[in-house]
């Protein structure tokens, strides 16, 4: 694999809301997951990309793709070449995630860049040289990965905001997903570069300013949401968002 920043051809986001198709290029493709997954067949071998690996699809390779609604990828288009003239699956680190979203402006676009509309929406890439450069980094040193049970994240998170009065420790989370919780665990930390309870405290806080911003009583709130006692919702408030419970109320 040659590094460098003259690697793409080119280089884009792509946000996807459900389509499937099937083709093949004269070029290779890269496809790295920032968020969601997309189902894939390879030449006749199934395969997927998520939001904690990536994927070189060589020149010339027949391939389909089922994006699920919602999913968001670095495409790289790169001329064929050794280290891009096979199938490969490689793992991509929460923390070079980060620094590819960083370099292709993903973070900044998600306030509104890709819209959240039908269709595939694409947007290019200025900094080629610099994704090139945090890709050559990643690919050098990224260890090839098997298949993995997919989370299904959805419906996990249906059924925790729907209950969440409710304790909810990180076996019960990972019973919903037929996982071991030290496995669950892991899986969870891979995608999304946190814990599971850390994703959890940010959801009940999150469903805690959109009450108390509606007006909701504090003490209410914070039963709704899982927290013991009002007091203990403010603290959280105060250590997790830097703010009290009446800052977040509508004037």
């Amino acid at each position: 694999m040659r590094s460098g920043p003259d690697l793409p051809l080119s280089c884009t986001l792509r946000r996807y809301s459900g389509e499937h198709a099937a083709h093949a290029h004269d070029h290779a493709q890269v496809l790295i997951g920032l968020q969601g997954r997309m189902e894939l067949e390879v030449q006749g071998r199934a395969a997927f990309v998520d939001a904690a690996c990536g994927i070189v699809i060589p020149a010339g390779a027949v391939h389909g793709y089922l994006a699920l609604p919602g999913a968001r990828f670095c495409v790289i288009d790169a001329a064929a070449q050794p280290g891009l003239d096979r199938l490969r699956r490689f793992a991509v680190p929460a923390e070079a995630r980060r620094g590819l979203g960083l370099a292709t402006g993903a973070l900044e676009s998600e306030g509104g860049a890709l819209p959240g509309l039908p269709g595939v929406w694409t947007l290019p890439v200025g900094d080629v040289a610099r994704v090139a450069a945090h890709f050559c980094a990643l690919l050098d040193r990224a260890p090839r990965i098997l298949a993995r049970r997919a989370l299904p994240l959805e419906r996990l998170q249906q059924a925790v905001s729907a209950a969440l009065h409710e304790p909810w420790p990180t076996a019960r989370m990972a019973a919903l997903c037929h996982m071991s919780p030290q496995r669950f665990h892991a899986r969870w930390q891979e995608l999304a570069g946190t814990t599971p309870q850390a994703w959890l405290r940010g959801l009940r806080l999150d469903a805690a300013a959109q009450r108390l911003a509606r007006g909701q009583r504090l003490d209410d709130v914070a039963l709704a949401c899982g927290y013991a006692t009002g007091s203990a919702l403010a603290s959280a408030l105060r250590r997790e968002r830097g703010t009290g419970a009446r800052g977040l109320r509508r004037p």
